[in-house]
């Protein structure tokens, strides 16, 4: 067969892609991969030197208007049409929810019921030609992933039996599981630690702003930085905070050495989008068995609480540096760890049961 993956950013922002790339039988199969070079910066891509890429090359910024972003969504969808029309693919994975809009008519007329449809974002959702076509997406899939059961109300009830939850988990990180509790850098200070991209100014300034006047914490930020962090980075700064870390981009191997003198994890995000999302660091939690705190209504707030991996607090409250200390302190460790395995056990049945949806997908055809 010839598969085609395509993706939205570039392959290393993509992680979430290899839950399909690795469970493809790269010798049976020909393999595509599609993606968007947003920062038009060269990757390693020697990992995928067995199968034929496809680069779309246009700069741009990830936290930007909406508005801003019309034109360069503009190339990506010539582009990306151009890619599924000049070539035959008997199997399609269309990863990422803006990925499928703007190719939408093309999947409909070409590939209905040959693509696995990945749907990972409700920005857009309370618009309604576009949550129109989302539907009209999810009907001609062969199968349809969220990244998260929250998003499941936005897709088709008539396609909730063909709907299926994918975790944003690397298979790589059950190899160090034990990282911490073997490798751990002890601190007085409470380490709480944010990796990824940097967005969310504003709940992040109200993070700096609680815990820089609060000697009993560290906060440190590992992730690419765009405006948003240089903006924090200026806050931090101005406040003449000591103990505001930011630290750059990180290969996703580099995590196993932060966690190691990582106390919490920083996982609050305040959006309509994110408030109903699933996080990479959701799994890491789960994974190195470091406890974690997110924001007070959140779909991950929810999950952590009720599987006892985590806890919520709103960084608005007056009180938010002394929650965060009384309830990090009250935390039974092996409490926590048996926690954390079990909320592990379950998602990776889950995983389980995705692969199996992947590969009964590129065999049928």
């Amino acid at each position: 067969m010839k598969i085609l993956i395509m993706g939205f950013a570039k392959i290393k922002y993509m992680p979430y892609m290899n839950f399909y790339l690795d469970n493809i039988d790269k010798t049976r199969h020909e393999v595509h991969l599609s993606y968007w070079n947003r920062d038009l910066q060269e990757e390693d891509l020697t990992k995928y030197s067995d199968c034929t890429l496809h680069e779309f090359r246009c700069y741009q910024e990830d936290d930007v208007s909406k508005l801003s972003k019309i034109s360069s969504f503009a190339k990506y969808r010539k582009f990306a049409k151009s890619v599924l029309t000049s070539e035959k693919f008997d199997f399609v994975f269309v990863l990422h929810t803006l990925t499928g809009v703007l190719v939408a008519d093309v999947l409909k007329k070409r590939y209905a019921g040959k693509y696995i449809f990945d749907y990972r974002d409700s920005t857009y959702e309370g618009f309604v030609p576009y949550k129109k076509i989302v539907g009209d997406i999810t009907r001609n899939a062969y199968a349809t992933f969220v990244s998260s059961d929250a998003f499941r109300k936005f897709l088709p009830e008539d396609c909730q039996e063909r709907i299926y939850t994918s975790h944003n988990l690397l298979l790589d990180s059950l190899n160090h599981r034990d990282e911490k509790e073997k490798n751990g850098i002890p601190s007085e200070k409470i380490r709480v630690a944010f990796w990824g991209f940097i967005r969310h100014e504003e709940i992040n300034r109200e993070i700096i702003k609680k815990l820089s006047q609060d000697e009993r914490f560290e906060l440190h930020y590992y992730g690419r930085e765009q405006q948003v962090a240089m903006n924090l980075k200026a806050y931090a700064k101005e406040l003449n905070a000591t103990n505001i870390f930011f630290h750059g981009e990180y290969k996703p191997e580099d995590r196993y050495t932060f966690v190691r003198q990582t106390d919490i994890i920083h996982n609050v995000y305040k959006d309509a989008n994110t408030m109903l999302a699933m996080g990479n660091k959701y799994y890491d939690g789960i994974v190195f068995r470091i406890p974690q705190i997110c924001m007070p209504g959140s779909f991950m707030g929810e999950c952590a609480e009720g599987a006892g991996v985590g806890f919520s607090v709103d960084p608005a409250s007056d009180t938010f540096a002394d929650d965060i200390y009384e309830k990090y302190a009250n935390i039974a460790v092996p409490e926590l760890n048996n926690n954390c395995d079990v909320a592990l056990e379950r998602v990776l049945q889950e995983y389980r049961d995705g692969i199996a949806v992947i590969k009964q997908s590129v065999n049928m055809q």
